[in-house]
């Protein structure tokens, strides 16, 4: 066994993997000999959370395992260190997107009639290589058609730990009707404005 802390131990593996690491990662670092039990690790994990609590990072989980991550609070501050824009994602794309995290196993043909229009292959490629969703299988049918899934990728970029922890879509057609109204108010203010 080695003098350092468990603690110590982990918290440096969080820093220095540049990836989420699972509990069987953090075992996985000391010898056959001295590594720690599942619960051991759990309670030095929480113990870590609460300690950061109160500073600039945090110790997340997501679908993939643990990770540190800047407190989404403090992007404000933190955006002029990064001079590239982050990238902007099409509607199309986006609303295909929602269309397989909230209704997979779907197939492009499904997501076509669920959007009233075709799915380009160009939205489907970028998907995939972002790595958001991956085939799951392919529908027993004339065809054999893929059928979409979103995957852990996906959920570690959204910062979730399963799909539950997507909101629900009624909220989520709230927010967009809302979203249609103020559009269309605009609209008519720019054609009708007030004297």
């Amino acid at each position: 066994m080695t003098d350092l802390p468990l603690k110590s131990i982990i918290e440096a593996a969080l820093f220095a993997a540049g990836k989420p690491l699972t509990i069987d990662h953090f075992i996985a670092i000391f010898a056959e000999t001295s590594q720690p039990e599942r619960s051991v690790v759990r309670t030095v994990l929480r113990e870590l959370r609460e300690e950061y609590a109160e500073r600039g990072i945090e110790l997340v989980e997501v679908a993939s395992g643990y990770r540190f991550q800047t407190k989404q609070n403090l992007t404000p501050w933190l955006k002029g260190l990064q001079p590239e824009r982050s990238p902007r994602y099409s509607r199309a794309l986006l609303e295909t997107l929602a269309i397989i995290a909230y209704r997979q196993p779907i197939t492009r043909g499904e997501i076509e009639n669920i959007r009233g229009i075709s799915v380009s292959s160009d939205i489907i490629r970028k998907l995939h290589d972002y790595k958001w969703i991956r085939v799951l299988a392919h529908r027993d049918t004339p065809g054999k058609p893929a059928l979409y899934g979103t995957s852990r990728e996906f959920l570690n970029y959204f910062n979730l730990k399963n799909l539950n922890g997507l909101p629900p879509l009624t909220e989520l057609m709230a927010n967009a009707q809302e979203e249609l109204f103020e559009t269309e108010e605009k609209k008519e203010e720019e054609i009708n404005p007030k004297n």
